[in-house]
Formats: structure tokens, sequence, C-alpha cells
């Protein structure tokens, strides 16, 4: 089901509860929440659509990756300014990303993978979880 963005800041700035098995219907919500705004999102969390799980799809060059709990183990590469937009709010705001990052997550299936990601796709990705430790841009 398409879900509404939620923009209370409030709301935004709480940290995410560790999801479980019993979470992944928040997941098809997810999903189709993000399908639906596809022409300007390419990253979602779980609290983006009001539910407080730590839980984010990314659009992967075309593919979505789902990852339950996912929690960056290292960084790597230089560490930039960029500025990123989010459905959450209006506007771009600046940061500060690293280049490259390894994260540890669980997939659907709810089996641990560790995976090295790069460039847009870990810039994604470090958007995505710092909205699930409730932290805004």
């Amino acid at each position: 089901m398409i879900r509404e963005i939620v923009s209370d800041q409030f709301r935004l700035s709480q940290k995410s509860l560790p999801a479980t098995k019993e979470d992944l219907p928040v997941v098809q919500d997810l999903l189709d929440t993000i399908i639906a705004h596809a022409t300007g999102c390419v990253g979602m969390a779980a609290n983006m659509i009001g539910i407080n799980k730590n839980i984010i799809i990314v659009n992967d060059d075309g593919n979505y990756l789902v990852m339950l709990n996912p929690e960056i183990i290292k960084t790597m590469g230089r560490l930039y300014e960029t500025e990123e937009g989010c459905l959450s709010h209006i506007g771009v705001k600046k940061t500060k990303r690293y280049e490259k990052i390894k994260v540890a997550y669980y997939d659907v299936d709810f089996k641990k993978k560790i995976k090295t990601f790069s460039n847009y796709t870990a810039q994604i990705i470090q958007h995505e979880i710092d909205h699930c430790n409730g932290i805004l841009i």
C-alpha cells in the first residue's frame, strides 16, 4: 500500500526500533511508496511512512535493495560535502558523506549480509541510515 510521506520533524527525529520478522509487511508498503515516488526519490526509510522501524530501501541502479537493521561498520575514502534533498522536507541541505562504506544488514529472509557500497549508492544508504537514527539533514 502506498503510504503518505511523514514531514513532522519531531516524529522523524525519533530513533527507529530494530526490525523483526513481524515487520516484513512494512517492506511491501515501503516498496510501494518508493516506487510511487520513483521520479524524485532514490531511497526511503520506514519512518518516512510513519513506521518507526529500522528498515530502508535503496534504488541501486534500478534494483530496489531492502535492508533490515542496516549498520555502517566501516567508512572508507574521503569525506566530502554534498547537498541532498528529501521527500520529508522542502529544498536541499548540505551534509557530509563518505565515498565508500561497508554495511552489515539483513535481507528479507533475515539472512545477514555484509557488503561494500561506493559513490552515489553509498551516499543514499548513509542518508537513509541517518533517518533510522533520527538524524535529519
